[in-house]
């Protein structure tokens, strides 16, 4: 697979990890929350862009057994640091397992692939899902890429541009999309959209 990064955006990860890695995040996530009810207990979770390890810190005390990976070197050890275990440096194009996973979390990190790459690594996902699996993902909302304030790359896709890369990554059970309002680490307000597919 072609490069599926953006080589200014993992720089500027690397640069922030420190204050990136530790930023505030809500103690209770509700998509998470709804996510996790519906896999078996211990289920084996890929997460794609763990940053600081927030969510893979939340997901392996619930009992799930978790793969972090980032596709930062600075994220991925400040991670290892709050996880207390290893975190697999990994950029989207070198997800290469097959029907390994129950499910996949990637929240807040596929935003970051060139639109030309996005159906790519979605195809790659859901290779790595055994059949039934979940993947979670979470997109802002726009009219096509772009970067941010901060010099970061983002897809900035539609829900019907999101809905073809989905489509063109191969056959999914069910795909449901929903949108909500929200920020980032630039401050700008945002129509989110959330995707919840399962192989």
């Amino acid at each position: 697979m072609a490069d599926a990064h953006d080589p200014a955006t993992l720089a500027f990860y690397d640069r922030e990890a420190p204050v990136y890695a530790h930023r505030r995040h809500p103690e209770r996530n509700a998509r998470m929350v709804a996510f996790l009810a519906r896999l078996q207990p211990g289920a084996g979770i890929l997460e794609l862009g763990c940053g600081g390890g927030q969510d893979a810190s939340l997901m392996l005390a619930a009992g799930f057994d978790v793969t972090p990976t980032d596709g930062s070197p600075g994220l991925a050890a400040e991670a290892e640091k709050r996880l207390g275990r290893p975190v697999r440096l990994m950029r989207f194009e070198e997800l290469d397992a097959v029907a390994a996973y129950d499910a996949v979390w990637a929240s807040a990190c596929l935003l970051h692939v060139p639109e030309d790459a996005l159906a790519g690594v979605l195809g790659s996902i859901r290779r790595a899902l055994k059949p039934g699996g979940l993947f979670f993902a979470s997109f802002k909302s726009g009219d096509g890429g772009d970067r941010d304030s901060l010099g970061r790359y983002y897809n900035f896709p539609s829900r019907t541009t999101l809905e073809a890369a989905y489509a063109a990554a191969g056959p999914w059970s069910e795909i449901v999309i929903d949108e909500g309002e929200g920020g980032g680490y630039d401050g700008v307000a945002r129509t989110w959209l959330f995707v919840v597919a399962t192989a």
